[in-house]
């Protein structure tokens, strides 16, 4: 059936018709808004690489996971930054350590949100590694009995969900067995299973306050160039207990998010990570984007890709955008 019979442009000719065929579509219900948490009180401060963003002490993030909840965003990623780093990470596993206590009082406040945490070192390393140092460089084993104590913990303080992104060989196995041996075997992880070395996590770093002090962190995230060690990894994650996989970053990776789809049937979540955000958001400042259909574009690709769940800085404004009925 070709031209003239076949015209495709019948179907697009107003939103009516786009809406009945539409394909791919992008809800509120896709959605976790990544937060991050600092001690004291009253504080909010912004993070200028990422507009709309903030550090926030817990009265504060309370009151931004509320607005969240408001907006039927389902689920909220936390994380924190301690007042002191030390070389063993201690504040990650600490009970009263930022993120504890943060949960704790998010739960009490909001307690049908889901609260997730991160479980990494490298906001609570001297270093800024994402782990235990041995003559110069991240020692796997040692930090993955770290990772485990501090998923542990944050489930202990409330945790719904923990989320390992330290790509530490073994960390889901471990982190698993940590969860189940104190009781909190209904507590799912969602593994950052291919995380690549990627320079789009710059703006996060000035946010988490987790730049490593010296090299670089190639040595144990994945290697830009690679998808079939992508999904090695993710078959890795799974085989260890994972939930939930996820391909981070979203938006250059949309290729690795359609393979993890067509080769595995768990939930795969895709994080649309601040060098993403940042580079909309300063477009648009600038009048070289229409930064709302930018910010949709980007979403309902990474969703076409494969995603069912996206992680993204842009929640809380495609969560308005969605509820306006706006395309």
């Amino acid at each position: 059936m070709y031209f003239p019979a076949y015209r495709p442009r019948r179907l697009r000719k107003n939103e009516n018709f786009r809406r009945l065929t539409r394909e791919t579509r992008l809800s509120v219900d896709d959605l976790i808004y990544p937060l991050f948490v600092v001690e004291g009180k009253g504080i909010k401060k912004p993070i200028d690489s990422m507009p709309g963003n903030y550090q926030m002490s817990v009265d504060n993030l309370v009151k931004e996971v509320r607005e969240a909840k408001a907006l039927g965003i389902p689920g909220v990623l936390l994380f924190g930054i301690p007042e002191k780093k030390d070389e063993v990470a201690s504040g990650a596993f600490a009970e009263n350590g930022v993120i504890q206590k943060a949960v704790k009082k998010v739960k009490d406040a909001v307690p049908d949100i889901l609260v997730i945490t991160d479980v990494c070192l490298c906001e609570y390393t001297s270093h800024g590694h994402c782990g235990m140092l041995k003559g110069g460089e991240v020692d796997n084993d040692t930090t993955v009995e770290v990772l485990a104590e501090t998923a542990v913990s944050q489930a202990r303080a409330g945790a719904d969900m923990v989320a390992p992104s330290a790509m530490m060989d073994g960390q889901v196995g471990a982190i698993r067995d940590g969860l189940d041996e104190a009781g909190f075997e209904a507590v799912p992880i969602m593994a950052y299973s291919a995380k690549y070395a990627s320079c789009f996590y710059g703006p996060f770093r000035e946010a988490a306050e987790s730049a490593p002090q010296f090299g670089d962190r190639k040595a144990y995230q994945m290697d830009p160039p690679n998808v079939v060690e992508a999904v090695r990894e993710i078959g890795l994650d799974i085989e260890e207990g994972a939930d939930i996989i996820m391909v981070k970053p979203a938006l250059p990776y949309l290729d690795v998010i359609r393979t993890a789809r067509e080769e595995f049937d768990l939930p795969i979540a895709a994080y649309n990570v601040s060098g993403e955000f940042a580079m909309i958001k300063a477009a648009a400042r600038l009048g070289w984007l229409d930064g709302e259909r930018a910010m949709m574009e980007a979403l309902t690709a990474i969703k076409r890709a494969g995603a069912d769940i996206i992680l993204t800085y842009f929640a809380k404004d495609a969560a308005k955008l969605l509820q306006s009925g706006k395309p």
